[in-house]
């Protein structure tokens, strides 16, 4: 059964599936969504649910996260499953964050939180409802592009058929031989729709056709010569003189004279007709008008040219791929930003991987040749990440064999981070305020040993009381940072610092934690001199957060003898350099494509995934880039650099993220 649901006209009521096991908060639902203009389903838990998602195909589904039986998680799993064009916007309890983050990662399109805020549900319904009017935007642009080719594609068979009239010239000469020494043939003779004449031997006119006589007027009896528009060049010869000097058939491109006196540009055919003991007695000529195939071949250049102009400048990237996902056509959209195809596979252009993706839609229309739709991370050559919403098409030959596929590749970047912007940040905020909550609790703790410590004279017990105070508030002072960086975007508080006193304390920051680790922490500040404008407070987080992720990743590598971690920070030309190299468990190239990426972490439940992503929001805020060089088992090398104060104000706004292979 198709599950996929139409999608909507600019004006047509979206449908919407509510599934929540309480009555009163379904019915709440479904009249609050028709005051906002939906159409609304109901179902009491998830088997209902999916009864209805199967039978109704509504185009977003709301849906509770904890049910009895199945569950919201099982019902998005089922529903992205059936038709992934379905959005599915997930309720949840503040007990329940951590599942609203695992519903995210099942590629849910928002989540609400009880009690359910009316502006927030109507704002989630409003992204979602954008998000299906832009793919039917993207399947009628595709769908007009297919149209344009179907119609070029008639008018250049049209122009092969003309051509190949031409080419029949010869034998329709002989027929028209047959024809003329036939006395029953005469009354069809004057019907024939070309320009047909007979000469004599000396290369008179001796009769034309209805059509030849319209057109050049009543030339019987005159010099066959006279009709063309070389007549009289020194040296040159008529095709019937040619033809009958050289008893032969003659086949060229000559211009005659109408009787208005104006060119026509024709393709004349001349064939000797001899008799007995093979003397010339008449000459058969058949010219055809291609004034009206030249005019048709200027059209077609123009309409290519536009045609052409039009592909490499409509803002998506174009491809027509093979069987072997081979790009054999692409436009310049997608030269500029994954260079040029060479006839490499699209996985490798897009994300540098030798396999296909695991829901590729181009080898889905192979499959069935139908459209499908795909939304998915690429990489440039430049090292950006884009999120694209691609399109494909099946391309049929004449015999109706679809051998290619069209692929139309939309980036719809700035939409996605705008709505991983607002969704995430709920859940950014509930997730860290549990961290921030276990974090009082130690501090509690903290407290207590320092208090009982001082009521009974036990210093030891104070000394080891505010040593988890301070290393509890450090651990919730970088939180609340990441909170503030994630949440809005702000100007660094930038002032002067010497850039061996940063290093310094960078350095006694995180020396502790590694020594502890019984990590070799080895430090080279011999070449960092100058100053350089940064906010110390952001910057130090984002630098400390690079080091504090290099002890994890040794501790993560079981296979080294001895986990070594080597900074240095220098002046390099007008940069402050810092370079954090660890002999951890290194990185595979999707972890380093994806690592900057909100959410994304390699570290399971031990990570939350924003602090590389703040880390680089921070860095290249001071006008810097970060470059990562990894592989797995080879450890990790970071590389900072952010301008030396004489030149930060010029960088400030430049943001680059470079992967290196």
């Amino acid at each position: 059964m198709n599950n996929t649901p139409q999608l909507a006209a600019p004006n047509e009521i979206l449908n919407v599936l509510i599934v929540d096991d309480e009555q009163d908060i379904r019915e709440m639902m479904a009249i609050l969504l028709k005051e906002l203009g939906f159409a609304t389903l109901l179902a009491a838990d998830g088997f209902k649910a999916m009864e209805a998602f199967h039978r109704h195909k509504p185009h977003i589904v709301l849906t509770d996260i904890k049910m009895p039986g199945k569950d919201g998680i099982a019902v998005l799993k089922e529903v992205k499953a059936a038709c992934p064009e379905t959005e599915v916007i997930m309720i949840s309890g503040h007990g329940d964050m951590h599942l609203a983050v695992q519903s995210l990662k099942h590629d849910a399109a928002d989540f609400i939180t009880k009690p359910i805020d009316e502006e927030l549900l109507e704002i989630a319904l409003a992204k979602v409802s954008e998000r299906i009017r832009l793919r039917r935007q993207v399947r009628e642009h595709t769908e007009n592009l297919e149209n344009l080719v179907r119609e070029k594609s008639a008018a250049l068979v049209e122009m092969e058929r003309r051509l190949a009239a031409t080419q029949i010239m010869e034998g329709m000469g002989r027929a028209m031989t047959i024809l003329a020494s036939d006395p029953a043939a005469g009354e069809y003779f004057p019907e024939m729709p070309f320009y047909v004449a007979i000469h004599d031997a000396v290369c008179n006119v001796v009769t034309v056709n209805q059509a030849y006589q319209q057109r050049f007027g009543d030339r019987v009896g005159l010099s066959s010569c006279k009709i063309y528009e070389r007549c009289g060049e020194p040296g040159w010869k008529s095709p019937v003189r040619e033809a009958a000097d050289q008893q032969a058939s003659i086949h060229r491109h000559e211009n005659m004279i109408a009787k208005d006196q104006t060119w026509l540009p024709v393709i004349t055919h001349v064939s000797p007709v001899t008799g007995v003991g093979g003397k010339l007695e008449l000459l058969l000529e058949i010219a055809v008008d291609i004034s009206e195939m030249r005019r048709l071949q200027d059209e077609l250049s123009r309409t290519q040219r536009k045609f052409e102009r039009f592909f490499n400048t409509v803002p998506c990237a174009i491809t027509v791929q093979d069987k072997n996902l081979q790009v054999v056509e692409s436009n310049a959209s997608f030269r500029k930003d994954f260079g040029e195809p060479q006839c490499r596979p699209c996985h490798q252009l897009y994300k540098r991987s030798d396999e296909p993706c695991t829901d590729c839609p181009v080898l889905a229309t192979f499959e069935d040749q139908s459209p499908h739709q795909y939304e998915t991370v690429v990489t440039t050559r430049g090292g950006e990440n884009r999120n694209i919403l691609v399109w494909t098409a099946p391309l049929a030959d004449a015999d109706g064999e679809v051998n290619q596929v069209l692929e139309v590749a939309t980036d719809i970047t700035q939409i996605r981070q705008l709505q991983d912007h607002l969704s995430s940040l709920g859940i950014m905020l509930g997730s860290m305020s549990h961290g921030v909550k276990g974090l009082l609790m130690a501090i509690d703790g903290g407290a207590y040993r320092v208090d009982k410590g001082l009521e009974k004279g036990d210093l030891q017990r104070v000394a080891a009381g505010w040593k988890t105070v301070r290393h509890r508030l450090d651990h919730m002072r970088r939180t609340v940072m990441d909170i503030l960086y994630y949440s809005k975007s702000r100007e660094p508080d930038l002032s002067p610092h010497a850039l061996r006193g940063l290093a310094e304390h960078l350095a006694e920051t995180v020396a502790a934690k590694a020594s502890k680790a019984g990590i070799a922490f080895q430090t080279d500040f011999s070449q960092a001199e100058g100053t350089i404008l940064i906010d110390e407070v952001a910057f130090s987080s984002a630098m400390v957060n690079i080091l504090e992720n290099a002890v994890d990743a040794c501790l993560f590598n079981r296979n080294a003898e001895e986990h070594k971690i080597e900074f240095v920070v220098l002046s390099e030309d007008d940069q402050a350099v810092f370079r954090v190299r660890d002999n951890g468990i290194g990185m595979d190239q999707e972890t380093r494509d994806n690592m900057f990426t909100l959410f994304f972490s390699s570290k399971g439940a031990l990570g939350t995934g924003i602090g590389m992503f703040v880390t680089h929001e921070i860095v290249t805020a001071h006008g810097g880039n970060i470059t990562v060089d990894s592989a797995p088992g080879k450890g990790t090398t970071f590389r900072v650099a952010v301008p030396l104060a004489e030149s930060t104000e010029t960088a400030r706004h430049h943001d680059q993220h470079l992967i290196v292979e």
